[in-house]
């Protein structure tokens, strides 16, 4: 069943990243960077594709070098998400992503050469509709800060981003968003929490650098639940030392798990114990990977025995509670007739759920079915 976060979002300006509305309420994005060579077209434009499959709003792309520019003009052309060019020092490229149609840049403008350098980078991206991300990370602070503060803190992440800030206020540009991430928890918490009060630009959140798949996803987790829960946070990344497609998948099931934004199956499974009729765990995981292609919000519960089951398939669109051979079955709370041979349950409820999911997409607003 569907229920409305109690999650008040921090108020922000409103920007778009291609057609990708991010700030003033819009839905949280949920963003992945490539890990291909850019200057391999064909196998960076197969990642995007993937991250596309699952759900990715954004994709950042690194492009370090003119070469990697004109793969870009190559890349976008085959591409439907929107994409970010991430680009470092020399502002050349960032001209040049921009005119090959890159949906943001990320640049942090400070490092980009002399106000000459910078004016006319932001002069392009004024003039194409283009917005730009500054993007701060506690591993690359200047070093005068370094030396000011004698290490990564809140208040040198926060201030190395208002420099940023302050220079495209001084050059009459509003359309940014803002990111002060950090590999520590607290260190990147407490960052963001500052500059939220400093700023009222979209903030793009992630723990940078936050690990492999199991710990990185933890960290995360833990990280951006802690921000997303004060309403802080208008797009996202998950930073894996894994496959990009995993950092999407996180990132959607952070935010289904605090009820900001649904997308697919959200399973509610017991951990199994002594008293399951069935195998819940193969069955919710074989179910996890079939059913990847369904979008539409739906809660199913798959509990293994009659002690919790019937509770939790009161509240769910469909629900399974674990009986001797045969387990019953509820479709919106109730329940039918007909019971699930434990046999092969994986069968008969993927089919039930596909059926299931076309009548409950029917039923959802079109600005919730992101």
């Amino acid at each position: 069943m569907y229920n409305e976060s109690p999650i008040k979002r921090r108020p922000s300006t409103r920007i778009y990243v291609g057609n990708v509305p991010i700030g003033d309420g819009a839905p949280i994005a949920v963003q992945s960077m490539t890990n291909t060579r850019t200057t391999d077209v064909d196998a960076t434009v197969a990642q995007i594709r993937a991250l596309e499959n699952v759900g990715a709003d954004i994709v950042r792309v690194s492009v370090p070098t003119m070469d990697a520019a004109e793969a870009f003009k190559l890349i976008k052309q085959q591409s439907k998400v929107p994409l970010v060019a991430d680009i470092h020092f020399d502002y050349r490229i960032a001209l040049k992503v921009a005119e090959y149609g890159a949906d943001c840049l990320r640049i942090n403008p400070g490092n980009i050469g002399n106000e000459e350098r910078i004016r006319s980078v932001v002069d392009c991206a004024r003039d194409l509709n283009i917005p730009i991300r500054i993007g701060v990370n506690g591993g690359s602070l200047e070093k005068d800060l370094m030396d000011k503060y004698k290490e990564p803190t809140p208040e040198a992440l926060v201030e190395s981003a208002m420099r940023h800030v302050d220079i495209l206020d001084r050059l009459n540009f509003d359309q940014f968003k803002v990111s002060v991430k950090a590999s520590d928890v607290f260190l990147a918490v407490e960052s963001y929490r500052q500059l939220a009060r400093q700023i009222q630009q979209p903030l793009h959140l992630g723990i940078t650098e936050a690990g492999g798949f199991r710990s990185g996803s933890v960290k995360s987790a833990v990280g951006l639940g802690m921000l997303l829960a004060e309403g802080i946070g208008d797009t996202l990344r998950i930073s894996l030392a894994a496959d990009p497609v995993e950092e999407i998948k996180v990132g959607f099931d952070i935010l289904k798990s605090l009820r900001i934004r649904s997308r697919g199956i959200n399973f509610i499974a017991c951990p199994s114990c002594s008293r399951q009729e069935f195998d819940v765990i193969g069955t919710v995981n074989e179910l996890e990977r079939r059913l990847e292609d369904i979008v539409t919000p739906m809660d199913v519960s798959i509990i293994g025995c009659v002690v919790n089951g019937p509770g939790e398939a009161l509240v769910s669109d469909l629900g399974l509670t674990g009986g001797n051979r045969k387990s019953g079955f509820y479709v919106d709370g109730e329940r039918q007739k007909e019971r699930m041979d434990n046999d092969n349950l994986v069968e008969q409820l993927e089919a039930k759920i596909r059926a299931q999911a076309a009548i409950v997409a029917q039923r959802i607003p079109v600005e919730d079915k992101s």
